[in-house]
């Protein structure tokens, strides 16, 4: 079995992570933006994540010859260890229910607001959590200085949210009908253009009103009208999900609370990501096939056939999968290695899908120069952060 062991291996593994685990998140908004039903890509989604679970214990949970105390993937499934795989799928079962709220969530208050007010919360509440269940193996007088920029930073994520929305609302002042509110009609007319009070079907440039309201006729969740308090609800809930994954994984990899019985040797990485990931899939499947049938936030009805030959965007679904399933495994063979706690750095993640959300989707073009402020100003406290949680990294022993 092969495992990370150095503090540089550890970091690698960290912004290897932060690489991946911020880029499925705006594959998953790209797909939506483009009118594909989220319950259609989160189960094309579930499916590779699985996958990759299966890929890392197959491989690096193999490598080299199985011993007592650290047996490989395979030998592992055999013994007697069900507290600690209750742990694991605990911590897959509260991670589930957390990604497939923020793909609703992204809708709302955009990529860039909802991975920070949802990092921020994990990683005030899941890596105080952790420091504790690592044996303060990490530096608290970096540590927490690191998390209180986090938190820091969720509040000027909001003041972000708010100052955007306001100058959405002063660009789409002229673009009512005549009874005050904008028509939201997917259906093109003969003449090619969009039934939407005169708004030309062609591309309209990001950050003006004619783009927001294209935007609005394309998608799969509708907007309009609805308050962003549905939105940041969603984050915050979403938030107190993410909190709890990670901590759940320790003690499912450590035994903290020694729930294991005598000589039984605790959980590796792979085999508690496995199970991880075993119960991640089951929950993601219940709940996105139900809500086919019973759709939330008014979204259309759907059906097990009609998402079987929905193929559009299904590639990109399934490598979101893929980047999110190893980007989680990266993440957890260097909290082992470093502790938990300074593997929390990848909640940075905002700064790529911040960077995704921009060059992809037009996310804060054409703002107010106070809103740029407060973006940049965001941006750099995330930027700080990830690097004080990575110089707080111990060594486990």
């Amino acid at each position: 079995m092969y495992v990370v062991e150095s503090k540089g291996g550890a970091i690698a593994c960290m912004l290897l992570a932060l690489l991946f685990l911020g880029t499925w998140p705006a594959i998953l908004t790209l797909l939506e933006r483009r009118g594909r039903l989220p319950q259609h890509t989160y189960l094309d989604y579930s499916i590779t994540n699985l996958l990759a679970a299966i890929i890392i214990a197959l491989t690096f949970g193999e490598i080299g010859k199985s011993t007592l105390e650290m047996p490989n993937f395979l030998v592992q499934l055999s013994q007697d260890n069900w507290p600690s795989v209750m742990f694991a799928m605990a911590g897959g079962v509260v991670l589930s229910l957390g990604n497939l709220s923020t793909q609703y969530a992204w809708a709302f208050v955009g990529l860039s607001v909802t991975e920070v007010i949802t990092a921020s919360i994990t990683v005030v509440i899941g890596t105080t959590l952790n420091y504790f269940l690592d044996d303060r193996i990490n530096r608290a007088e970096i540590l927490f200085p690191g998390v209180g920029c986090f938190l820091v930073a969720v509040c000027l994520a909001s003041a972000v949210h708010s100052s955007n929305a306001a100058d959405n609302e002063a660009k789409l002042e002229g673009f009512s009908s005549k009874e005050g509110e904008l028509e939201i009609s997917t259906l093109p007319s003969k003449d090619g253009e969009m039934e939407d009070g005169g708004v030309s079907s062609e591309k309209a440039k990001a950050g003006t009103a004619e783009f927001l309201v294209q935007l609005e006729k394309r998608r799969a969740i509708k907007v309009f009208g609805k308050s962003t308090l549905i939105g940041l609800s969603i984050c915050f809930f979403a938030g107190v999900c993410f909190s709890l994954f990670s901590p759940a994984f320790n003690l499912a990899t450590n035994d903290q609370w020694h729930t294991l019985k005598d000589g039984v040797p605790h959980l590796v990485v792979y085999t508690a990501f496995f199970y991880f990931s075993i119960s991640c899939f089951i929950i993601a499947i219940i709940l996105n096939i139900t809500f086919l049938y019973y759709p939330v936030l008014d979204l259309p009805k759907s059906s097990f056939k009609a998402y079987m030959n929905d193929w559009n965007g299904r590639g990109w679904a399934l490598m979101a999968g893929l980047l999110c399933g190893f980007g989680n495994g990266l993440q957890f063979m260097g909290g082992q290695a470093a502790g938990y706690a300074a593997a929390d750095a990848v909640q940075a993640l905002p700064l790529v899908s911040t960077f995704w959300g921009i060059l992809l989707f037009g996310e804060y073009r054409k703002s107010s120069k106070r809103t740029y402020i407060l973006l940049v100003s965001m941006l750099s406290m995330f930027i700080v952060a990830v690097a004080v949680l990575m110089a707080s990294a111990g060594h486990r022993k």
